[in-house]
């Protein structure tokens, strides 16, 4: 078994322990929260016997182990059971909403990645003047607020006093495309419609960047005080010494090294950006999973609250997973020290 193959591996049993630990978790904490689903669901004009009813169509009424026992031979069947908040099941639920976040995500990672990474270049490479303290201004600024905050922010001057993005939604009213994959921008390339991705491309930019601007001040900030910390190995002295240009210094020799303690702080941002994106979405009306989430917290749906928790650390995991591959395969250090003793 290759390095590599046995590094998945081993990433992949520590995650589903992981998942267990928190399907268990999340399984008792839903159920801790006060308050009665069954009733909320309901409505006060319940009857007593339409409350008990739907109790015990619920497992409620039965000890929380039994509960979680009959959720586990659920899941296995690939059943979250219905969610009282829709009355759908909350897999169709999921399949719903989780592209539209996951679209969402994908596009603040991209701007992270393509903004943060060459600002910390610049800083570095220009260390102690105008660039880099200009840089250093932006990323403080960038991470001293959250992204709600940046998202208000935006709207207000790009969608209100300067229109020039749409305020809400993913796509203007006038375009119907047929959700195929469920990533609007992919979808409507399908459809071979320019002008509604282009509509989708533009609704996308004001949350994606206020999602994104935290995120890009933290790994700009990471990749110049690794740079930093690179342009004094001998190395670089060497490569100077060589002749080498700056750029080809700054790009070739020092990002490398540096990018891969940054690289592990940006694939937790990149995750953590799943269940931090529900601010974001409720200020520009984004139906995705995290305002789904929400809701269903709010109203005590069981089900729905466990499947959506449940999704989002699988996709965490799943690109904690990513980012140590990435790692393994940019330092090959750490890749052979896999290797059985």
């Amino acid at each position: 078994m290759s390095p590599v193959v046995r590094l998945l591996a081993h990433r992949l049993g520590m995650s589903l322990i992981v998942l267990v630990g928190v399907s268990m978790l999340i399984f008792a904490i839903a159920r801790i929260i006060p308050g009665d689903p069954a009733r909320i669901a309901l409505g006060p004009n319940a009857t007593a016997e339409q409350v008990e009813n739907l109790r015990q169509a619920l497992h409620l009424d039965q000890s929380i182990v039994v509960q979680y026992g009959h959720f586990v031979a659920d899941l296995l069947r690939g059943d979250l059971g219905v969610s009282l908040y829709t009355n759908r099941p909350v897999i169709v639920d999921i399949a719903q909403f989780l592209p539209a976040t996951l679209e969402l995500v994908l596009a603040a990672g991209i701007m992270m990645i393509g903004i943060g990474l060459p600002l910390g270049i610049i800083s570095a490479r220009y260390r102690g003047r105008w660039p880099d303290n200009l840089v250093r201004l932006v990323s403080l600024l960038g991470v001293s607020a959250p992204s709600f905050v940046w998202a208000v922010i935006l709207m207000l001057l790009f969608a209100f006093f300067l229109p020039i993005f749409p305020i809400a939604g993913r796509i203007s009213d006038i375009y119907s495309i047929e959700a195929v994959t469920g990533f609007l921008l992919i979808d409507t390339l399908i459809a071979g419609n320019v002008a509604a991705f282009s509509d989708a491309a533009w609704h996308i930019v004001l949350p994606a960047f206020a999602l994104a601007v935290s995120g890009i001040g933290q790994a700009a900030r990471l990749t110049r005080a690794n740079m930093v910390e690179t342009y004094d190995k001998p190395y670089i002295e060497m490569a100077r010494s060589y002749g080498f240009p700056d750029r080809r210094i700054a790009n070739r020799f020092a990002f490398r090294p540096s990018l891969i303690p940054a690289l592990t702080i940006i694939g937790l941002d990149f995750a953590a950006m799943l269940g931090n994106a529900f601010l974001v979405e409720a200020v520009f009306a984004w139906p995705g999973l995290s305002r789904y989430g929400v809701a269903v917290i709010l109203r005590k749906d069981l089900n729905a609250i466990v499947g959506t928790v449940l999704i989002i650390s699988a996709t965490f995991l799943i690109m904690n997973i990513i980012v140590d591959l990435l790692i393994a395969f940019i330092n090959p250090r750490i890749r052979h020290s896999q290797r059985p003793a």
